[in-house]
């Protein structure tokens, strides 16, 4: 019997055996009904009995190994694309949703060999029966991925905004215990509040910026008529006062007036100052050089110490990226290392580019922006 023949004659044994093994996929599967069990498994596998039942060329198979059979028409979604969405949100992981066609595939071979005896199965069918399972699992497995991605996003803009709240109170709570002038001990006690719930805020803002680009959003940037000048100075006198024992120098030529976030901008300042106060020698300075001309403005930090590594270099603005010898684990330095990624967006908001050079002189990092949004 040809196999797309033995799989709709035999489709409800199939779809027990799928069922059974869809129960012992714990714990998303303890509260599941049948029909959730079975999920969209019937469409699937009328779906591969079509596909056997179609001719096929060398070219439209070596596509289907590589995951691009074509979609039917008017359909969205294909059924695998569809249980792997409702696998994802039934809480099933992927490792599970594998093991579902992993069964498939062993229970309809074995099925279909036994109901061939003694005549051996069909070769050509059997090649593209795992041809059509492989496609239907990419296709389940890129979905379940997106979906999985999609609501870790959500959670984490969530959680970035349900946090504003109570770290707000703590904040706030602290600057009066400050204020009350009631001895040394709560003085001190108030000064360590304030500065955690600034390391605080600073994460959850790290956090939330990188929650909007993973979602398409991208930084959200409200330019406005500044003076580059005047907006860098006074983010570096700020970082002056929290690390005072190291040099922080500053020198603008030209007209660096435009129309820029100034916030944004004095945040993508402080995240390349403290990579160089990271990463740069100690005992000598950190250089911020602006400077103007008719078109664009340029700011670059730079620092000497140890060059960085040239496969670091490549990847420098990624998420997560650390260089050599710094704490690899996010947040075990007190940041969730993603200062230079937003470094890199925020300027990509300005319509403007970042890029990093390093040899054994010094390090730099270069920020060029038009100097309007439409620039």
């Amino acid at each position: 019997m040809r196999l797309a023949d033995f799989i709709l004659r035999d489709m409800e044994s199939i779809l027990a055996q799928w069922e059974a093994f869809a129960a012992t996929l714990l714990p998303a599967a303890a509260h599941l009904e049948s029909l959730a069990l079975r999920d969209h498994a019937q469409q699937i596998l009328h779906a591969v009995a079509k596909d056997l039942r179609t001719s096929q060329t060398r070219q439209a198979q070596r596509e289907k190994s590589l995951g691009h059979a074509p979609m039917l028409i008017d359909a969205t979604e294909t059924a695998a694309q569809t249980h792997a969405l409702l696998r994802a949100r039934a809480g099933f992981n992927i490792n599970q949703l594998a093991a579902e066609y992993r069964a498939l595939r062993a229970s309809v071979l074995r099925l279909w060999m036994d109901e061939c005896e003694p005549r051996a199965p069909d070769l050509e069918d059997m090649v593209r029966f795992n041809e059509a399972i492989d496609q239907a699992l990419a296709e389940s497995i890129s979905f379940f991925s997106a979906q999985v991605e999609q609501n870790r996003n959500l959670l984490l803009g969530m959680l970035g905004h349900d946090m504003r709240s109570p770290l707000q109170a703590i904040q706030m709570t602290a600057s009066y215990l400050a204020a009350l002038n009631a001895g040394d001990v709560v003085s001190d006690a108030a000064d360590r509040l304030i500065r955690s719930g600034g390391r605080m805020q600073a994460l959850l803002d790290d956090l939330c910026d990188f929650n909007r680009t993973r979602l398409g959003l991208g930084i959200n940037v409200v330019p406005a008529r500044v003076d580059l000048a005047d907006v860098l100075a006074d983010e570096l006198d700020e970082l002056r006062a929290a690390h005072p024992h190291r040099q922080l120098e500053l020198s603008v030529s030209g007209n660096v007036q435009g129309s820029w976030d100034s916030r944004r901008l004095q945040q993508l300042l402080q995240n390349l100052v403290l990579n160089a106060l990271k990463y740069g020698a100690p005992d000598t300075p950190v250089r911020v050089e602006v400077s103007g001309d008719a078109q664009q403005i340029r700011i670059d930090v730079r620092n000497r110490g140890p060059a960085i590594e040239r496969a670091t270099l490549a990847r420098i603005f990624e998420p997560l990226t650390r260089g050599a010898g710094s704490p690899q684990i996010p947040g075990s330095d007190g940041s969730l290392g993603l200062g230079l990624y937003i470094a890199r967006e925020i300027a990509t908001a300005h319509h403007g580019a970042i890029e990093a050079s390093s040899d054994d002189t010094e390090t730099v990092f270069s920020v060029s922006l038009p100097r309007t949004m439409n620039g």
